[in-house]
C-alpha cells in the first residue's frame, strides 16, 4: 500500500512539474511570436511595449498550471501561434485600443506621417471622405441616407458621419485601434464622437497636432501637385517629379508634371492657391483650437513641430505616440 501511494504521489509531482515547464515555455513562445512583428525594436523596447500582453499570458499560464488535469487545455499549452492569438484576443478585449486623431493645417504633413503611423502600429488610418464613399458604394443603411442627402445637394449631417464611423470601426482591422484623419472638425463633432466611442466602451487615447507657421505653409501648399488616382503627392521644391521642366521664368511647365510610376499627368487642387489657403487656415485655427482644448484635460494631446526636416518630425511623432508623450 505504501509503495502504491508513493508511486501515485511521484506521478502527480512529475505531472505538476511538466505542466509548469510547459507553461513557462508557452509564455516564452508567446513573447517571441509577438516580438517578431516589431522589426527594428530592441528587446527592451519590445518588452516595454508588450508587457501588459506578456503579463496576461504569464498569469494565465501559472493559473492553469495548478488546475486539474482535465482543465489543461488552456491557450497557454496550445501551439505557439494559437497561444499568441489567444493573448492578442485578450489584449483587444480588455486593453484600451489606440484611438488617435491627427490634426494639422493644410500642408503640415498629415498625408506623409499618417501612413507611417499606420504602418508602424498596424492600425488603419480612416478618412471621412473615403469612409463616406465606401458606405455609399456598399449601400449600407447609413450610406443610403448619405447618398440621398448628397443627391439633393445637401450637406451630410454629423449624425450620418458618426454612424458611418461607427460601422467602420466595428470591422476586424480596427480591433486594436484606428487613426482618424479629417474628423472631428468642430467641437460638436468631437463631443458626438466621444459619446459614440463611450457606447462602444472606448475613448480617444491620443491627439497629435502637427504645428507649422502659416507663412511656411503657403510655399508648401502652392507648390504641391498630386496624382489623382493614387493620391501620391509631389512638390516643385521638396519632392519634384522626375519629369518636371521649367519655362524661361523658372516656373514649372504644367505639361511636364507627370507621375513617376505611371507617367500620367499630375494636377493641382483648386484650393491649393494663396487666396484659398488664407480662408482654409482661418477656418482650421477657428475650429481646431476648441477641439484641442476639449481633449487637453484628458492628458492625451501632444504637439509636434512639423516645421523641420522629415526625420526630426518623425522623431517627435514617435515621442508623442509613447504612453505619456506630449
Amino acid at each position: 500500500m505504501f509503495a502504491n501511494a508513493f508511486r501515485t504521489t511521484t506521478r502527480r509531482i512529475a505531472s505538476s512539474t511538466a505542466t509548469r515547464n510547459s507553461s513557462r515555455a508557452a509564455s516564452a513562445s508567446v513573447a517571441q511570436t509577438l516580438f517578431r512583428g516589431h522589426g527594428g525594436e530592441s528587446a527592451s523596447e519590445a518588452t516595454t511595449g508588450f508587457f501588459p500582453i506578456l503579463a496576461a499570458a504569464t498569469a494565465g499560464c501559472l493559473g492553469y498550471a495548478v488546475h486539474e488535469q482535465k482543465e489543461e487545455k488552456a491557450e497557454c499549452i496550445s501551439p505557439t501561434d494559437s497561444a499568441a492569438q489567444a493573448v492578442k484576443e485578450k489584449f483587444a478585449t480588455y486593453w484600451p485600443r489606440n484611438i488617435m486623431i491627427i490634426f494639422g493645417p493644410p500642408g503640415a504633413g498629415k498625408g506623409t506621417h499618417g501612413p507611417k503611423i499606420e504602418g508602424m502600429l498596424g492600425i488603419p488610418q480612416l478618412s471621412t471622405g473615403d469612409m463616406l464613399r465606401a458606405a455609399v458604394a456598399a449601400k449600407t443603411e447609413v450610406g443610403l441616407k448619405a447618398a440621398a442627402v448628397m443627391k439633393a445637394g445637401g450637406l451630410v449631417s454629423d449624425d450620418i458621419v458618426i454612424g458611418i464611423i461607427r460601422d467602420r470601426i466595428r470591422e476586424p482591422d480596427c480591433k486594436f485601434g484606428f487613426i482618424l484623419d479629417g474628423f472631428p472638425r468642430t467641437l460638436v463633432q468631437a463631443q458626438e464622437l466621444d459619446k459614440m466611442l463611450a457606447e462602444e466602451g472606448a475613448c480617444v487615447t491620443k491627439v497629435v497636432e502637427l504645428q507649422v507657421p502659416d507663412e511656411v505653409l503657403e510655399e508648401r501648399i502652392c507648390g504641391r501637385w498630386i496624382h489623382k488616382k493614387s493620391g501620391r503627392s509631389y512638390h516643385v521644391k521638396y519632392a519634384p517629379p522626375k519629369s518636371m521642366k521649367f519655362d524661361k521664368s523658372g516656373n514649372p511647365i504644367p505639361e511636364s508634371m507627370k507621375d513617376d510610376e505611371t507617367g500620367e499627368p499630375l494636377m493641382q487642387r483648386p484650393d491649393d492657391t494663396s487666396s484659398a489657403l488664407v480662408k482654409r487656415l482661418k477656418s482650421y485655427h477657428g475650429e481646431t483650437v476648441p477641439i484641442l482644448e476639449h481633449y487637453k484635460p484628458n492628458g492625451v494631446v501632444a504637439t509636434v513641430n512639423a516645421n523641420q526636416g522629415m526625420d526630426g518630425v518623425w522623431d517627435e511623432v514617435l515621442g508623442a505616440l509613447k504612453r505619456g508623450g506630449n
